[in-house]
């Protein structure tokens, strides 16, 4: 496979967004990458596709500016472009949940790691012995496609529902460790900070997301394969694409696999 897919996002105030739009789309032109960059005040989360030296490329052009530095990328393959055509967006927030006292650029929830996880599950608990429930925070037409065994899956349509759903069940996660999860990262972070600030305790967030952890992690406890936002439907447990479905009815706040 010779299409190289990636996935990445960062929390960081942006206050040029029109100018950077501009910028970002002539510069996916050039290099002929495809895919969705949404920008908003609060950070950036994009998904391209193209060669590996063209997104390479938009990479390495993106981190001279040093709001975006470094920022790391979940990689998986694909014999075809899984979009048809560039689209920069401006939003008001990258993912949407309508709590604008959570600024995840200000500081994050605790993360655990894939290898720290998976040890979690083997042994049916934390390293400090207590009970571990994961939250699954994405939609449902998402967790259809798979999900960790045993996650707590509200079936949602939207991540903005999520508040709402989980204070009507808050006393399920007392006294147990909660990992929020979602595709990419964006989703259990910024939710993983709300959790926080309504007083709930030992919350982490899975470094990475879905995709972070079949990377590192090789899929164990999870079942079925991954929905992501693009051509492809979904992807196996080796980062393959593993379906081929339309998208649904896009709602206008997610349009990333995050």
């Amino acid at each position: 496979m010779s299409i190289l897919n990636i996935s990445a996002y960062r929390f960081v105030s942006l206050d040029d967004l029109p100018a950077l739009r501009e910028r970002m789309l002539a510069q996916c032109h050039a290099l002929d990458v495809k895919g969705t960059i949404l920008l908003a005040p609060e950070g950036i989360n994009l998904f391209l596709a193209g060669p590996r030296e063209a997104v390479d490329g938009f990479m390495s052009w993106l981190g001279d500016d040093p709001r975006f530095a470094g920022m790391q990328g979940k990689e998986s393959w694909s014999e075809h472009v899984p979009f048809k055509r560039m689209r920069v967006r401006l939003k008001k927030e990258i993912i949407t949940l309508r709590h604008p006292t959570i600024r995840p650029e200000g500081g994050r929830a605790p993360a655990v790691d894939a290898a720290t996880l998976k040890r979690w599950l083997d042994q049916g608990r934390d390293d400090e012995g207590r009970d571990v429930v994961l939250l699954d925070t994405r939609n449902a037409y998402e967790t259809d496609a798979g999900m960790f065994a045993q996650a707590i899956d509200y079936r949602i349509a939207s991540f903005t529902e999520l508040p709402s759903v989980l204070a009507a069940d808050q006393s399920r996660y007392a006294g147990k460790t909660v990992v929020s999860y979602c595709t990419g990262g964006i989703r259990c972070e910024k939710f993983a900070l709300y959790m926080q600030d309504i007083g709930m305790q030992r919350v982490f967030q899975l470094e990475g997301g879905i995709l972070k952890y079949f990377e590192e992690a090789g899929g164990a406890h999870w079942q079925g394969d991954c929905f992501v936002f693009d051509e492809r439907g979904a992807v196996d447990k080796d980062l393959n694409p593993a379906l081929l479905q339309p998208l649904p009815p896009q709602t206008g706040e997610e349009e990333m696999p995050a």
